[in-house]
């Protein structure tokens, strides 16, 4: 990988994600996809700050998303995966590696994409949270932030799973799932 994911340009990232190569991958992309959808929100949260916004309070809960989403969280989630990605090639080539070792090394690689289903779990929560509040001009992309976070969530899950989580990981993440498809049935109204 030439540069860290944080640092490329978005037409950079999506070439280096392209190329065979062993990161950016999937964990990145992840990463990548809630940092935008993230964005996405917190654009909405700024586009709530009228004069009528703060008479209402509404600009008071925007503030409040902004600060509860953290891009720079994602993105350093995509360069982390990258790094505990090229640890985990190692315990595969590394004999002189103890297990003590290894198992740390597996153990972070796991919870890089578990944090992220997590985090984007309650980033979506938050987004729902404000939607009331929202300009109502600009309630699409406070739903574009949670359909983005979504596959974002569902994305990070699929990079867990190659990790061989525990049961009660798998559990906890299908549970968190659930409730990210609960709050995108919702915003979609498709019934």
């Amino acid at each position: 990988m030439s540069s860290s994911t944080s640092k490329q340009i978005l037409g950079q990232f999506v070439t280096s994600l392209s190329a065979k190569q062993a990161t950016p991958g999937g964990g990145a992309a992840a990463a990548v996809g809630a940092a935008i959808g993230g964005a996405a929100a917190q654009m909405s949260a700024a586009y709530t700050k009228r004069k009528k916004d703060v008479e209402s309070g509404a600009a008071e809960k925007a503030d409040f998303l902004i600060k509860s989403i953290d891009l720079e969280y994602f993105l350093k989630a995509a360069d982390d995966d990258a790094v505990a990605y090229a640890d985990l090639q190692r315990t595969w080539k590394d004999s002189s590696m103890t297990a003590e070792e290894k198992t740390v090394i597996e153990a972070r690689a796991l919870a890089i994409p578990v944090n992220l289903v997590e985090t984007c779990l309650n980033n979506i929560l938050a987004i729902q949270n404000f939607l009331p509040d929202c300009n109502p001009n600009i309630t699409s992309d406070a739903k574009v932030g949670i359909h983005q976070l979504a596959g974002a969530a569902r994305a990070a899950y699929q990079t867990a799973m190659v990790n061989s989580p525990s049961e009660e990981e798998k559990s906890r993440m299908k549970v968190w799932l659930e409730q990210i498809r609960k709050v995108e049935d919702e915003v979609l109204d498709l019934d």
